[in-house]
């Protein structure tokens, strides 16, 4: 196993005191003052995730559209410049290679792709095996930091740090500017927890990172702004019921299973398109449900779901302890008979069946 790399910020975790761990290859933190503090902290005020470990690549040419279109179930050619949107690589076999954001930067001619940070060398590979037009493309993960500033103030926040119009940004829309003083800096009304909030990509060189590391506190402190680590971020994106790859969605889900028919649009070709088709004409066995504990019990991810009579009818891919909520919640598949709200379904945890019933997302 190689040591694992540093982001930007690493050095700035490690000096707050973050509880740190290796994921996908980082050196991240998992937490800072606790998982429920970090939580509330985002809900009502706002936090800064270091997410520099995601993926980023640059598609430029005639074909980028066309190459995306062909590789992706959502539909890119409603993209103008400064949109973006949420979709998902199909693989062929009925799973998902990743889930992924598209951004288009000029439409037509050079877009960006977000990806998973685990997937990187997976989603390269699979995307550039589809290129057969030569469109032209970047790796430009490793020069690229990334922070995520979430919450209801995030945005009064970051309006102070940049002439952006980030305050009336809607939702899945960016822009590309000057901040702090650097240029191409890009912000989008994007995030993973439901809050509120923006991303902000840029290169990292000279001493951009601390620069706006540095600003963005100082900006928020008397808004009682945080650091969040990657355990809030869970628990953030499980209450919205935002799939994460590698537990919700994986290599053998397909779309349809996952409850993102939404954005996978038969308007157009890509790969697999005829057995998702079918899939959407003549149902799936299974599908992912959003459910909460009725009685006493934490679900974790693995653990198994059955029906009143102890028949095994799905598993469990996400749990948590909700810090919102104040109850525990869950994410999994189950048998499509009992995909519907209201069902009951049994967590078996340790061997002991602990009710639940199927909830609609987000969480309440």
């Amino acid at each position: 196993m190689s040591e694992a790399l540093n982001t930007p910020f690493t050095h700035k975790h490690i000096a707050l005191g973050a509880k740190m761990a290796p994921f996908a290859g980082y050196n991240m933190p998992i937490s800072y003052t606790g998982i429920n503090l970090e939580h509330a902290a985002v809900r009502n005020n706002a936090g800064v995730f270091d997410v520099s470990h995601m993926g980023e690549f640059i598609l430029r040419g005639p074909d980028a559209l066309d190459l995306i279109q062909r590789v992706t179930t959502n539909d890119a050619s409603v993209l103008e410049d400064g949109k973006a949107q949420y979709s998902c690589l199909p693989n062929t076999t009925g799973g998902i290679v990743d889930d992924l954001l598209v951004y288009c930067v000029e439409k037509n001619k050079v877009y960006m792709l977000v990806v998973n940070a685990s997937n990187i060398e997976k989603d390269w590979n699979w995307i550039s095996s589809y290129n057969t037009k030569g469109v032209e493309m970047h790796n430009i993960s490793p020069k690229t930091a990334l922070l995520a500033v979430q919450g209801p103030k995030a945005a009064k926040i970051i309006q102070t740090l940049t002439s952006m119009d980030v305050l009336n940004m809607p939702y899945y829309s960016f822009a590309k500017g000057e901040m702090l003083g650097i240029d191409n800096v890009l912000i989008s009304a994007t995030g993973y927890t439901g809050a509120g909030g923006v991303e902000i990509y840029f290169e990292d060189i000279n001493d951009n990172a601390n620069k706006i590391w540095d600003a963005i506190f100082e900006a928020g402190a008397a808004d009682g702004i945080q650091p969040i680590g990657l355990g809030a971020r869970d628990t953030l994106r499980l209450e919205m019921g935002f799939c994460l790859y590698g537990n919700d969605i994986d290599d053998t889900t397909s779309p349809m299973e996952a409850g993102l028919g939404w954005i996978t649009k038969f308007t157009k070709d890509f790969t697999n398109k005829e057995s998702l088709l079918a899939q959407k004409i003549n149902g799936v066995s299974k599908k992912l449900v959003g459910f909460e504990m009725i009685d006493r019990g934490i679900p974790r991810h693995y653990y198994e779901i059955k029906d009143a009579a102890g028949k095994l009818i799905g598993s469990v891919t996400s749990g948590t302890q909700a810090p919102s909520l104040g109850k525990a919640i869950g994410m999994g598949y189950v048998a499509t008979e009992f995909s519907k709200v209201g069902s009951e379904i049994y967590i078996d945890i340790r061997n002991t069946l602990v009710k639940a019933q199927v909830v609609k997302f987000p969480f309440k």
